[in-house]
This record gives structure tokens, C-alpha cells and sequence, in this order.
């Protein structure tokens, strides 16, 4: 009788840290279904990386020099939509900006730098399934992200247009600013917050609202009567 044999899960290293970098690989290339396929020090020798050979799976640290882990993930996310990679997040940062950003970036998992390396593997395999993966230590971060309900009872009701989409009162304000055609910048600027957490919110926008980009979005507003016409003027 003969077996199947299962090709090895491809993953991607994109660490600034030699020595981790070589740590990582070492640690992950002792399970047999995984195989490390590439490492990058950086997230512009990764996007050209990705182009020659595809990863199922990519480790991205946050603080890359030049562009950073969330940009990086975010033009994966972008340039691959018709690939499936996953993106595991790999960093010392835990606070909520970090996690909600990530999260909105397409990361699939957001794990912590001390993770034992037998978790991680496992988390890659869980990851590449289909499966989203949080480090226990910011699972209180990343809950402090959703809103708290009005109230507990579960009401099912037909969407209309003063759903307004189901958006945040923040995500209002930056679909407002998105029809005026500000930038993720000018969105931060004029919010009073990062840029990493401006993008977080212009990434959930678009998925509630199932459109591609912010032009689409902004019609969508418009047309829909999700934002003030006199208000975005």
C-alpha cells in the first residue's frame, strides 16, 4: 500500500536579525512539513522574493528597516489576492495599535517574539488551514478593539442604509474624510492618531462596505447616502 506524501508547507522569513532569522529557520526546518523556502532582511527584497517563488506562509516582523512589517503586509496582501499567502505577524510589540493594525493589514496571525518554537510551528500549520492564530498576551489587546454591544439581545434585522454599513462612529469620520479624498496621512493628521491605525481603519471600511479600493468606497458612501453630502463637500 502506498502513501500520499504531503507537500511541506513553503514559509518565509522577513527579519532585519540575522541571528534570528537563522534561529528561525533552524527551529522550523526540524518539522518535517514545513520548509523554510526564502528569508529576506527586508520588506522590498521580500515583494521581489515573492514574485520568483511563492510562500504559503510568511513570518513578518514589524520593524523593518525602510518600508515597515505592515506596509510590507499590506502590498502581499494586494499583489498576491489570487495567491492565499498568509501573513504571521512576528514581534516584541503588543500594544492595541500595533494588533488592530495587523490585524487590518490581512495578518492572519499576530504572535509574540518569545513564542516557543514548537507553538509556532504548530501555529503555521493551524494558519495555513485556514485558521487565525492570537498570542495569549494580546488576546486582551486585540478585544479591547471591538465595540461593546448595546445591549445582549440578539436582534435580526434587515440592513438599511441608516446602518450606515455597520461602520464605527470612527470609521464615519474616516469614510468622511476618504470622500474628501484625503490620504492615509491627512486622515491621521486631522483624527489626531497614527498612520499604521488610519490604514487599519481605511482596510476595515472596505470590507464592510465589499469594495476594492477607496474610490469605490467613496462612491459607495455617496451613492448609498452613508456619509453627508454637505459634510464631505
Amino acid at each position: 500500500m502506498t502513501t500520499l506524501s504531503v507537500a511541506p508547507i513553503k514559509v518565509m522569513i522577513v527579519e532585519d536579525y540575522k541571528l534570528t532569522r537563522v534561529g528561525l529557520r533552524c527551529a522550523l526546518n526540524q518539522h518535517e512539513e514545513i520548509e523554510v523556502i526564502n528569508e529576506a532582511e527586508t520588506a522590498e527584497d521580500a515583494l521581489k522574493m515573492i514574485e520568483q517563488k511563492t510562500p504559503d506562509v510568511v513570518i513578518m516582523d514589524l520593524g523593518l528597516p525602510d518600508m515597515n512589517g505592515l506596509e510590507a503586509t499590506m502590498k502581499i496582501m494586494e499583489n498576491n489576492s489570487d495567491k492565499n499567502i498568509k501573513v504571521i505577524i512576528l514581534t516584541s510589540h503588543d500594544r492595541e495599535e500595533e494588533v488592530m493594525a495587523s490585524l487590518g493589514a490581512g495578518a492572519t496571525g499576530y504572535c509574540m517574539k518569545d513564542i516557543d518554537p514548537d507553538t509556532l510551528a504548530d501555529v503555521i500549520k493551524q494558519i495555513n488551514q485556514g485558521a487565525c492564530w492570537l498570542d495569549p498576551n494580546v488576546c486582551k489587546t486585540a478585544l479591547k478593539i471591538f465595540p461593546k454591544p448595546e445591549n445582549t439581545q440578539l436582534i435580526y434585522k434587515q440592513e438599511t442604509k441608516d446602518d450606515k454599513g455597520h461602520l464605527t462612529e470612527r470609521e464615519q469620520e474616516v469614510l468622511r474624510l476618504l470622500v474628501k479624498g484625503k490620504s492615509n496621512t491627512e486622515i491621521a493628521s486631522e483624527l489626531i492618531v497614527s498612520v499604521h491605525t488610519a490604514k487599519a481603519h481605511v482596510c476595515s471600511i472596505l470590507q464592510k462596505l465589499c469594495v476594492d479600493d477607496r474610490v469605490q468606497a467613496a462612491v459607495k458612501a455617496i451613492k448609498e447616502g452613508l456619509v453627508d453630502e454637505n459634510s464631505a463637500k
